[in-house]
């Protein structure tokens, strides 16, 4: 038996009644009304700045903010690690004796393991968001993990050995990696196309957010010689977990998921929510919407890990996996253990918790400078020049290093850190989440940010290793010499984006499935016009 959805137009099974499955939307290709309405509003969107939009969609604003603040648990993780290796009192409980050094010194292994536990665990998360959020959305899958979460830092705080804390950060790592898969999907997909740029780019400000915390409390408890130096700040994990559960719960679902799985009612009054409260506009985003999902549609049903590398897709696919894993190139892991490079750089104890400090703060501005960036900028232009700047700094770093050490290059090396953590969160870090939410197709992107997300641990879990080595005395005690290294890395990044990074400023998601359709080529990405009415 067959019943017709009214609304739809489209044909059902008896077994498809009363569920909720994909639905095609082919009568918005051929209804001249809808076709319409979906041709206005996406111009509508293209006549929007980022003031406007802003304006007319605080709440979706909001909401993107929310779902990218998620980020700030791993954020915190990471760098609470870096700080503990740093910390006197873990130090001397968990450390060792170095030859010729005060004091005593967290070893490679066990540094590596701390810093890495966390992403091995995150790597298994992103594989389970593509498929999790398909069938959920992301709300559900996004309180799912914050539940995990609640329960897998009871592992760390009571962690009496390196070894349980090791399996703590593992098992914390898998929501992790559910945050971060569905942050940048999300906030791409609920606010308009003016505001992506800058709402994808608040997921760099929460990993500045909870450096800044991490700093903070660090700095504080850093001079107490017992345990509570870092069960206290592993504590304050707990801070973010179940307010993030309640607003969550009371978020809209992202339009777009709910259109592809055919509830066009329950979408309509997301648009509704995140800030169209015309009902001529909300039915024209509404048509847009239908419009491109259709379109996406015609090219494969219900999405699979294996649609990743097929066609046209393979090429996007590739595309955010690079940039996911280029940021671990650029000066990003000098940021993530900055105390103690800068311990290493020959700056006291006190001082480099210090530095820490204004060095965190001071990404929390850079991500704010890159806001208006975003605006006025391209994203491979803002991509290019952010990482040729960095790569110069590294190899300035490196210099600074292999001269005779005094107090002043000790000094040159820390203000060099922490200027190249500055222009990483102000320039590369930031868009490089723009990109990748913009550059995976709507059917694909919970399966393509997870996939480019391991991508991204793929490529730091050994860069970890290869840091500590590089850094720590019982390794190869390079200390700012490091530079060299990450500077080389960082050329090779500026050179596969100058070849293959597209530019999408200010293309919607139809205009971009379009043009990686007709295979063109990265640098006339820009330059290319693609019709308001083309739909392939």
């Amino acid at each position: 038996m067959e019943s017709r959805n009214l609304e739809t137009g489209n044909i059902k099974s008896k077994e498809q009644v009363g569920q909720h499955v994909d639905t095609l939307y082919p009568e918005v290709l051929v209804n001249q009304d809808l076709f319409g309405d979906a041709v206005d509003g996406e111009n509508r969107e293209h006549d929007m700045n980022m003031w406007a939009a802003a304006k007319s969609h605080p709440k979706a604003c909001i909401w993107a903010f929310i779902m990218c603040f998620t980020i700030v648990m791993e954020s915190f993780d990471m760098f609470l690690n870096g700080n503990f290796v740093a910390l006197p009192a873990f130090q001397k409980k968990y450390g060792v004796k170095v030859a010729g050094q005060d004091g005593f010194t967290i070893p490679t292994r066990w540094q590596s393991a701390l810093f890495q536990s966390g992403q091995c665990g995150a790597f298994v998360g992103v594989f389970l968001a593509g498929p999790i959020t398909n069938r959920l959305g992301y709300r559900w899958t996004t309180i799912m993990a914050l539940m995990l979460m609640n329960a897998t830092i009871f592992i760390s705080f009571f962690a009496d050995s390196l070894a349980v804390l090791t399996v703590g950060q593992a098992l914390e790592g898998v929501p992790w990696g559910l945050f971060i898969a569905n942050s940048p999907a999300y906030a791409s997909e609920v606010v308009p196309l003016a505001l992506r740029g800058a709402c994808t780019a608040t997921l760099q400000m929460s990993w500045s957010i909870g450096g800044i915390i991490v700093a903070g409390a660090t700095y504080g408890y850093n001079q107490r010689g017992d345990q509570w130096a870092w069960r206290i700040p592993l504590a304050l994990q707990w801070v973010f977990p179940t307010p993030l559960l309640v607003l969550i719960f009371l978020a809209p679902e992202s339009p777009w998921w709910l259109i592809r799985h055919g509830r066009k009612e329950e979408a309509l009054r997301s648009i509704e929510r995140l800030g169209e409260k015309s009902g001529k506009n909300s039915q024209q985003t509404l048509a847009m919407m239908e419009r491109t999902v259709e379109i996406e549609a015609q090219q494969g049903g219900t999405p699979t890990l294996l649609d990743l590398v097929k066609g046209t897709d393979l090429r996007r696919t590739t595309i955010i996996c690079l940039m996911y894993a280029s940021q671990n190139f650029a000066g990003n892991l000098i940021a993530n253990q900055a105390t103690f490079f800068f311990e290493q750089a020959g700056i006291s104890t006190n001082k480099s918790f210090q530095l820490n400090l204004i060095n965190s703060c001071l990404q929390f501005v850079a991500n704010a400078c890159s806001w208006p960036l975003s605006a006025w900028f391209g994203r491979r232009t803002i991509y290019l020049y952010g990482t040729a700047t960095n790569a110069f700094l590294l190899f300035l770093l490196g210099i600074c290093a292999s001269i005779p050490k005094t107090h002043a290059t000790n000094y040159a090396q820390a203000c060099l850190g922490v200027i190249i953590s500055f222009v990483f969160a102000g320039t590369l870090g930031p868009i490089s989440y723009t990109i990748i939410a913009e550059t995976s197709s709507v059917r694909l992107r919970a399966l393509s940010t997870g996939v480019g997300r391991a991508a991204y641990y793929v490529a730091e879990i050994p860069m970890i290793y290869l840091a500590s080595k590089m850094l720590n005395p019982t390794g190869w005690d390079l200390a700012g010499k490091c530079g060299y290294v990450w500077g080389g890395t960082a050329c090779v990044c500026w050179i596969m984006a100058f070849f293959f990074l597209p530019e999408l400023k200010h293309r919607s998601y139809r205009e971009s499935d379009i043009l990686f359709n007709r295979r063109v080529p990265a640098r006339k990405f820009k330059s290319t016009i693609v019709d308001v009415k083309d739909n392939e």
